[in-house]
């Protein structure tokens, strides 16, 4: 089995790796050899005698900054350990990319990605020299890059050829095709009082498309509706739509 993705993951805190990256897919992928994580200690690079990698920022301030040293020794590091791929070198901080499908997708093309987790009030702003690539998993507040960089290895990584069980189960997934997924059922068909819609137990291939593109539709206008201005709608999407906020607006005037 060939490697398809090393992800080198530069970090002060390796240890909140070890439960997300050795459990269920990913745990298995490495397995299988479809991809690496390697986690990297950048108190490993530190230049001074105590091993210190942050200190006071210039200016005064709050809390401390992750110096420059170890952070550039520790990409060094990764790079001339992987010197025939190219690299993608992102930062995870709140000031990036928005994280999103497309990105996931576009990130999944690459043969090598390193992650750099910055920590505490913040990283060396020379850091960014060496960055390709800056991404945020939303507008809030961590208190490091980790959790984040382990939000973006997951969503890139079962999207390597063969770490999921079928490669079609990301195809009808929510955000692949602009919408929130359809509703799932298996077995029971009743629990509780609520049933499986009778399409889904039909065997009728066409109906049943119909049904689940319906309710990703209707779903994703309950939701998100601001997804659907970007998506190309055929005319059926369209009808849907137009009934559904026509039976709305009859419900706001009765």
């Amino acid at each position: 089995m060939v490697i398809l993705l090393i992800i080198d993951i530069l970090t002060l805190f390796p240890e909140m790796f070890s439960g997300p990256l050795t459990s269920s897919i990913l745990k298995r992928a490495q397995e299988r050899g479809l991809i690496v994580f390697n986690l990297v200690n950048i108190r490993d690079f530190s230049t001074n005698k105590h091993h210190t990698v942050d200190d006071t920022p210039y200016g005064g301030g709050a809390g401390m900054v992750i110096c420059p040293e170890p952070v550039f020794g520790a990409v060094k590091h990764v790079l001339v350990l992987r010197e025939q791929m190219s690299s993608r070198v992102i930062l995870m901080c709140p000031q990036g990319r928005p994280l999103d499908q497309a990105l996931a997708v576009n990130l999944a093309k690459e043969k090598h990605l390193v992650m750099i987790c910055g920590h505490y009030e913040g990283i060396d702003e020379r850091v960014r020299e060496l960055v390709t690539d800056e991404i945020s998993i939303g507008d809030y507040v961590l208190t490091g890059g980790e959790l984040p960089a382990m939000v973006v290895a997951d969503a890139v990584a079962r999207l390597i050829p063969g770490v999921l069980g079928e490669d079609t189960s990301t195809a009808e997934e929510s955000f692949n095709e602009g919408l929130l997924e359809y509703p799932q059922y298996t077995r029971p068909r009743e629990y509780r009082g609520l049933k499986v819609p009778d399409v889904l137990l039909s065997g009728h291939h066409a109906d049943i498309r119909k049904w689940r593109r319906r309710q990703s539709l209707l779903r994703t206008l309950a939701c998100r509706p601001e997804l659907l201005v970007q998506l190309a709608l055929d005319s059926e999407d369209k009808a849907i739509i137009k009934k559904v906020l026509a039976d709305l607006q009859r419900l706001d005037l009765s």
